[in-house]
């Protein structure tokens, strides 16, 4: 474009960059998008007479869109972390306490190898919920909120959580198959390898997301920490249930990534994730407790 002024506007990400741009397309005003390779960023370039109407529409765009408090960006990661999960480790705490004081509460969810091929299938998603001891639990809270978090932000939360909740089931699934004789496990640790896996599917849509170097290496560095810390806190952790929903996590991830940048805007179908996501830790439980 050659216009006689021009104004800059930054963008945190390439995909901002192209919303905003339509947003300006509507109001009549001509943009251009280009990578600001000095900046590390993406910005758009417009008639400098169209700038006060241009930040108008786009400070009404804002506050038409503006993320609920539960939704927080991360500076410099391109990251969102959505508050939410915290209800998800809230009901493991609730599970604990009642696992705690009903024993029978253990054996009727853990996952047991033998008994799922003699057909008890709830176990792999029971198993999910259940934790060994108080170190167990904290471990996977400290550790999965944040993890969790991410994955529902990057996703939406009922996606989110819905994904990580299938990677753990896939995690017991991997040891139903690749264990021999008896095994027996129990945790979320598959579910939080899993939402780890999601974070690092996401990676697939990287150069579409316009996420920078910067962004890149965080997300990088959190990776490599995190895996540290969780190995490093369960010494004696089901390595093939971690292995298993981290590999599913990762699937599923790239799977979602080729529409991330829709999916957390789209409450119906965020709701009606939460609701499946629900019903499959609802149903296995009802089957447990009725044997």
């Amino acid at each position: 474009m050659d216009y006689k002024s021009i104004s800059v506007i930054p963008a945190r990400s390439r995909q901002q960059a192209m919303d905003w741009s339509l947003v300006l397309v509507s109001q009549g005003i001509n943009s251009t998008i280009e990578y600001a390779a000095e900046e590390n960023g993406w910005r758009l370039l417009i008639d400098g007479h169209d700038s006060q109407r241009a930040f108008q529409a786009l400070r009404q765009y804002k506050i038409e869109n503006r993320a609920p408090g539960w939704r927080q960006h991360l500076p410099w990661t391109g990251l969102i972390f959505d508050w939410r999960s915290l209800a998800w480790f809230l009901l493991l705490s609730v599970v604990f306490a009642i696992q705690s004081r009903y024993p029978a509460l253990t054996s009727a969810g853990m996952m047991d190898r033998q008994a799922v091929w003699a057909g008890q299938w709830w176990r792999l998603f029971t198993a999910v919920s259940l934790h060994r001891d108080l170190g167990h639990l904290a471990s996977n809270l400290t550790s999965g909120v944040l993890l969790l978090g991410l994955a529902m932000g990057s996703f939406g939360s009922g996606f989110g959580m819905l994904a990580a909740y299938l990677a753990g089931v896939a995690g017991n699934l991997a040891g139903l198959f690749f264990y021999a004789g008896e095994h027996r496990s129990l945790g979320a640790s598959g579910m939080v390898f899993g939402a780890l896996g999601l974070l690092a599917g996401l990676t697939v849509g990287l150069e579409r997301g316009g996420l920078n170097a910067r962004q890149l290496m965080f997300r990088a560095l959190l990776s490599w920490f995190l895996l540290l810390v969780l190995f490093g806190l369960n010494p004696d952790s089901d390595v093939l249930a971690h292995v298993g929903g981290f590999a599913a996590g990762i699937i599923i991830g790239a799977v979602l990534t080729l529409s991330a940048h829709q999916l957390p805007e789209n409450a119906l179908a965020n709701r009606i994730a939460e609701l499946i996501c629900a019903g499959l830790v609802t149903l296995p439980w009802c089957l447990a407790l009725a044997r």
